[in-house]
């Protein structure tokens, strides 16, 4: 996915490249700072995410609002209206996106609901308006419950001891969640994110009778990331 992302970014700089070119030379006369233009830093990004993204719920919310935006500065949408269907057509879209959330995932879906189900996590942590840095060095770790609220949460799991399958269940609304795994795992992401995101830094080249790590993210105006 990082690579479609990373090539249609590539494609937008070089056509914004060759239209300013272009029109330096006086081929062309294409005006890129068309009634609404701005619009495009929610559009483009947005449309990019539904291609790079594994959860693509805060990107359908973001271009359908810098559409809706960008109509709405072209005349062709009342922005009285705009701003009157906007909330609700938000809080419509999360809605769905929380109902559906443990109805998708498939295979993932079905071993986080497992592995919760033996209530084997012996490790929750919170962070409202404040830090937390937990640091597992050479102890036995089984999963842990995570919720940053207006605040941040450094999990360090790179000298944990990691024997089975576990869940980190992750929840970060208006914060950020740091998680550092070990070499020798493999890490398997389900995701819930409006504007927001959840991103994986680790290897995703999955290592044969090594034990993996099910992140369950909910994010809402957060970040959760996965750092080797």
């Amino acid at each position: 996915m990082n690579k479609i992302g990373n090539l249609l970014w590539g494609l937008v700089f070089i056509i914004v490249g060759v239209i300013f070119g272009l029109n330096a030379l006086n081929i062309t006369h294409i005006n890129l700072f068309f009634d609404g233009w701005w619009t495009l830093f929610i559009i483009v990004p947005c449309f990019i995410g539904l291609f790079k993204d594994e959860d693509k719920s805060g990107n359908l919310i973001g271009l359908i609002i810098g559409i809706c935006l960008l109509l709405g500065c072209i005349d062709i949408l009342e922005f009285d209206l705009i701003w009157k269907l906007m909330v609700p057509v938000i809080l419509v879209m999360i809605g769905l996106s929380i109902i559906f959330k443990d109805a998708l995932g498939g295979k993932i879906n079905n071993e986080i609901k497992k592995i919760n189900s033996k209530g084997n996590k012996e490790n929750s942590y919170c962070a409202t308006f404040s830090g937390q840095n937990i640091n597992f060095d050479k102890e036995k770790f089984t999963g842990s419950d995570i919720n940053a609220i207006f605040g941040s949460v450094k999990l360090d799991l790179r000298k944990a001891i990691i024997d089975d399958d576990i869940v980190i269940n992750a929840s970060s609304i208006f914060g950020g969640i740091d998680i550092f795994v070990p070499e020798k795992v493999n890490i398997k992401v389900k995701s819930t994110a409006i504007f927001g995101g959840v991103e994986n830094k680790k290897n995703t080249k999955e290592e044969k009778k090594c034990p993996t790590i099910y992140i369950n993210a909910t994010v809402l105006f957060g970040g959760v990331k996965i750092n080797d």
